[in-house]
């Protein structure tokens, strides 16, 4: 047996995502490397790792009991290296993370400098919808999560760190000349949602239902991304989260609709499990947001506070 340590993570990523295409995007390498290293892998075992049916590929059980001795292995070599750091005197270990999509647009701001002053912590960060999200927290897989709806039943702490706020939009083709549109404009403007599951898909709900918009659903994406795009394009409008419209709002690509009763209001919150046993690392984290996030939010999200 020649396997590298390398091979070990490759092959561990392919069996967490079940796909050589985000193993690739998550290692950030090419697919040919990744599907390169899982043969030269293959080819150490008589007994078959995965097999590939249709376009998806699937972990046989002995695939499973190796990656679970990889992880095992790779888990241990991580340890010596955090404790070659923390024998040096600096903080180390890895920071996990879960984070709904649109909270893509917020945390890396809260993790910067903290990163950068902490050379020797390894960020894992999941960016998925909220159903998944809460998951994670609920298994104890994370040390923290970013949601913007809290999770129901579930023993929790949190911290406020700002706030999200959502509008109709649409692209910038059409023209609104109205200082203020009440609810029937509903009626003429056919609406993009999210996937179900999707924090931004139930605050929008839990909205249209409170005030008994007749709105008309025109078509449902998977992403905060997909929505935009297709509201660039033309295909509808969508209530989405101003947090992930910078760009779009500023090059004239995207416009901001102004209905009565808009935007529709909420709070991100960093949450974690109620008497949660952190690890150095998270606690100095976390006392790091309390300390920072009115500066940071006040220096990064400037922009934000004046819609």
């Amino acid at each position: 047996m020649n396997y590298t340590l390398h091979q070990l993570q490759v092959f561990l990523k392919i069996t967490q995502t079940k796909s050589i295409t985000k193993a690739a995007e998550e290692l950030h390498l090419t697919q040919p490397a990744v599907s390169i290293q899982l043969k030269n892998f293959q080819d150490q075992f008589p007994i078959p790792l995965t097999e590939v049916l249709g376009r998806k590929i699937f972990i046989t059980d002995f695939g499973a009991e190796i990656a679970r001795a990889a992880e095992n292995i790779v888990n241990e070599v991580y340890a010596i290296n955090f404790k070659t750091l923390a024998y040096k005197g600096q903080l180390s270990g890895q920071l996990k993370i879960s984070v709904v999509s649109t909270g893509k647009y917020v945390i890396p701001f809260f993790l910067a400098d903290f990163l950068k002053q902490h050379s020797g912590i390894e960020l894992l960060l999941d960016v998925t919808n909220k159903t998944r999200v809460v998951e994670s927290l609920e298994k104890n897989a994370v040390d923290f999560s970013l949601v913007s709806v809290l999770p129901e039943n579930m023993q929790i702490d949190k911290i406020q760190l700002m706030q999200n706020k959502l509008y109709v939009v649409g692209n910038a083709a059409q023209q609104f000349k109205a200082r203020t549109y009440d609810k029937r404009i509903f009626e003429t403007i056919p609406l993009i949602y999210r996937e179900k599951g999707s924090g931004t898909r139930h605050t929008m709900e839990k909205y249209i239902e409170q005030n008994k918009l007749p709105v008309q659903k025109k078509m449902e994406l998977t992403s905060n991304e997909a929505v935009k795009q297709a509201v660039i394009a033309g295909l509808g409008f969508s209530i989405m989260p101003l947090i992930g419209l910078k760009n779009e709002l500023n090059n004239g690509d995207l416009q901001i609709i102004p209905v009565k009763g808009f935007p529709i209001k909420s709070v991100w919150n960093l949450i974690w499990l109620k008497k949660k046993k952190f690890s150095p690392v998270a606690e100095s984290f976390l006392k790091y947001v309390k300390k920072e996030k009115e500066q940071i939010i006040k220096e990064k999200f400037n922009w934000f506070e004046q819609y």
